[in-house]
């Protein structure tokens, strides 16, 4: 495992909300590939009574949240970059290497899908951590190309 280099520049609110946003956008397309998956094996099944599934806000909700903490935390757990992050040239890097343990990736996943305005926090703070970052020391920093 290699050490996380101490002098990398560090992500900015501007580059880090970008990011933030092209995930989003990844995952409302998981989402709407699996309500299409949903409704392709509903029509396999029963192709004579077929009818399009009734969306309960309770149960979008909860997949919605599952398939974003999946997303952020097995991108982070692996590689330390989301679709976003690779997007904007940066990645999540934990306080002494490259990697983000999987425990801490979970966990920084879940606080971020709930509490995303902890990301606000990167203008405030002199050395631009998040809310997330500060409680799991974690860094998202700049990737410079090879």
């Amino acid at each position: 495992m290699t050490q996380a280099d101490p002098e990398a520049r560090v992500a900015g609110i501007v580059s880090r909300g970008v990011a933030a946003v092209i995930d989003l956008i990844v995952v409302l397309i998981l989402m709407s590939a699996i309500y299409v998956g949903l409704i392709l094996v509903r029509l396999v099944y029963s192709p004579t009574a077929f009818s399009l599934p009734a969306l309960d806000a309770v149960f979008s909700t909860l997949i919605t949240f599952a398939v974003a903490v999946l997303y952020l935390t097995g991108c982070w757990a692996v590689s330390g970059r989301t679709a976003g992050t690779v997007t904007m040239g940066l990645r999540v890097v934990g306080r002494r290497s490259l990697r983000v343990a999987p425990l801490i990736a979970l966990l920084r996943a879940v606080t971020c899908v709930l509490f995303p305005i902890g990301l606000v926090w990167v203008a405030l703070d002199h050395n631009r951590r998040s809310l997330q970052d500060i409680i799991f020391r974690t860094r998202v920093i700049y990737v410079r190309p090879d």
